[in-house]
């Protein structure tokens, strides 16, 4: 049959279907069939993205503590209440120490543990403080701290703290949990890991600080071993304290107000959380 196909203004005469041209010499368009479907155009390759890399700490639970409370010290009768620690009854809390000139150990243990949230969750950790400003008056106790880590089921705890010792006394040391047992402490469990938890920790710490391990605790070793911590005789989880420096020592309160100084103590932390974490 004979068909007439307008391309533009200008009538083709074609036998069957004629596909029309660009014109300018160009190849004509490809026929196509009745009945039958148009070819495939390919699409552009598109590369695959590739999978995104897990963060280090993803899956991982850190509870920071940090030491005391600044509304402690107009709360004596509370702090004073004796609470269980295991192997017998002690202070709810203290108020801490402070500098010459007023700073106080609560006032830097929040800012560092604050410091050393925003580390650790960029390396994908969940991580919960056990009071952040928003603790009503004082505390929490320390056998509450110990529980918060607990019912989180912390794969880490680190307690941040500053120490009152006596003038020329400096360094910072990291304390671990003895093997205590005895009413409601248990700690067999968390002895080996506490004590790697913390070998890291001060290891991570000088590094990240420039600092040495205190000259007055265990010659100079960085690490001590107490039995009589109730946040470290109440914990079922891996857990450390660290006593960043004296606040009663000059040189070493100087460091303890740097906010660049904190920083760097923060960052010792996480590294030696990470290591650990990461073993």
């Amino acid at each position: 049959m004979r068909m007439r196909v307008l391309c533009g203004a200008v009538a083709v005469a074609a036998v069957g279907l004629v596909g029309c041209g660009t014109g300018g010499g160009g190849a004509a368009p490809e026929r196509t069939v009745p009945g039958q479907p148009a070819p495939a155009v390919p699409s552009p390759a598109v590369p695959s993205a590739a999978p995104p890399q897990a963060l280090p700490l993803a899956g991982k639970v850190v509870v920071v503590d940090p030491g005391h409370n600044p509304g402690n010290a107009r709360h004596a009768r509370e702090i004073n209440k004796q609470v269980d620690i295991g192997t017998g009854r002690k202070e709810c809390d203290t108020t801490g120490t402070a500098t010459d000139d007023g700073y106080s150990e609560a006032e830097f243990t929040l800012d560092v543990a604050r410091r050393l949230r925003t580390l650790l969750e960029a390396q994908g950790a969940t991580v919960r403080l056990t009071q952040d400003g928003e603790h009503p008056a004082y505390g929490p106790c320390v056998d509450e701290r110990a529980l918060i880590g607990n019912k989180a089921k912390a794969d880490a705890v680190i307690s941040i703290h500053a120490d009152g010792s006596g003038g020329g006394n400096r360094g910072f040391h990291v304390i671990l949990p003895a093997e205590v047992k005895g009413g409601a402490a248990d700690t067999s469990a968390i002895v080996g890991p506490s004590r790697e938890l913390g070998e890291r920790v001060a290891g991570s710490f000088a590094k990240a600080t420039g600092n040495a391990p205190a000259n007055y605790i265990n010659k100079g070793s960085g690490l001590d071993v107490r039995g009589d911590l109730g946040g470290l005789n109440m914990s079922r989880v891996p857990k450390v304290f660290i006593e960043c420096g004296n606040m009663r020592d000059a040189k070493d309160a100087a460091l303890l107000k740097s906010p660049e100084w904190r920083q760097k103590a923060a960052r010792g932390m996480a590294d030696g959380i990470l290591a650990h974490l990461s073993a």
